[in-house]
C-alpha cells in the first residue's frame, strides 16, 4: 500500500495507513530528483510525501 499526499493531508495518509494495515507506516519525503511527478491521492496537488507499509 503506498499513498502519495500532499503536506495538508499527510497526518489523514498516516490514519488511513493505520486503519488498514494496523502498523505503523513508513513516511517518505519525495525527493526534488525524482523525474516522474505525483499528486495528492486526496486533492490532486503535487505530492511531497508516500506513506506506506512495504
Amino acid at each position: 500500500m503506498k499513498i502519495y499526499c500532499c503536506a495538508e493531508h499527510v497526518e489523514l495518509a498516516l490514519d488511513e495507513a493505520v486503519d488498514e494495515q494496523e502498523t505503523a507506516p513508513i513516511l517518505e519525503k519525495i525527493e526534488a530528483v525524482d523525474k516522474q511527478p505525483f499528486t495528492c491521492g486526496y486533492c490532486g496537488e503535487l505530492a511531497i510525501y508516500i506513506v506506506a507499509n512495504e
